[in-house]
């Protein structure tokens, strides 16, 4: 079953780049004591994340953060090393944390996986936006396959 409001995010290590490296980062570190916006894609570079998702959270950073929040974070079922190139590609910079969930058990443990092999892409995140406080989820947005509607950065300012 897919994670909801009120749900405490599952306990999971997700992977970013460092100044030296790759580098751990548990959902304990990620979301105790902190309000965030986290969003998933299907996968880095591909061109809706590309063109729409990462640039419109990219964009609304500021605006976003002006509303309590603490951390905004990208998770996608990639590796370190291709979120990192796909931050410096889309400018993110400070902005916002870009996190692989290498083997899906991030996506899996919330309930919100898909099998792509159809396409070529084995097992990936659904499209989706939460905002999460203090690890609980307060608001989450799931996108039908195919779409980009209600896991916008402007959708998650309308809901902040």
């Amino acid at each position: 079953m897919a994670i909801q409001a009120g749900d405490k995010i599952p306990n999971a290590t997700l992977k970013k780049m460092g100044p030296s490296g790759m580098v751990d980062v548990t959902t304990d570190d990620l979301f105790s004591g902190k309000r965030v916006v986290l969003f998933a894609v299907p996968g880095a570079f591909t061109p809706t994340c590309s063109a729409k998702h990462l640039p419109g959270f990219v964009e609304k950073a500021a605006e976003i953060k002006a509303k309590g929040i603490d951390t905004i974070a990208c998770v996608s079922v990639n590796d370190a090393f291709v979120m990192d190139a796909w931050g410096k590609a889309g400018n993110v910079g400070d902005k916002i944390e870009m996190l692989a969930d290498g083997n899906a058990e991030f996506a899996k443990a919330l309930g919100l996986d898909f099998d792509g092999s159809g396409i070529g892409f084995g097992v990936r995140a659904q499209r989706f936006a939460a905002i999460v406080d203090d690890g609980v989820v307060k608001h989450i947005a799931v996108e039908k396959p195919m779409q980009f509607e209600v896991s916008s950065a402007e959708a998650i300012l309308a809901a902040l």
